[in-house]
């Protein structure tokens, strides 16, 4: 089973949080520290945990399943030539 679309509205939203305070973190210790690498660092940080939060497919992204429809049965008649169709008109 994949992630349904609430699972993946939640992936998102929680990706684009820890990247964004892990963004605001790393900008304010590498200024406050005066260290580019220390920044980039931090940031790394924070993409490989939103990776590892958002990419795989846990559990609570999958809470809401796709329920699908039953397939028709076979005494259904297809459409095509002699069917009834508007093109047979």
């Amino acid at each position: 089973a994949g992630m349904d679309f609430v699972g993946q509205k939640l992936s998102e939203q929680l990706m684009t949080w820890v990247l964004f305070i892990f963004a605001a973190v790393s900008f304010v210790a590498g200024y406050v520290l005066q260290s580019f690498a220390l920044m980039m660092v931090v940031y790394l940080m924070g993409v490989g945990i939103a990776i590892t939060v958002s990419v795989p497919d846990w559990k609570y992204l999958n809470q809401n399943p796709i329920k699908w429809l039953d397939t028709l049965p076979e005494t259904v008649p297809k459409p095509g030539p002699g069917n009834g169709d508007a093109k047979d008109r």
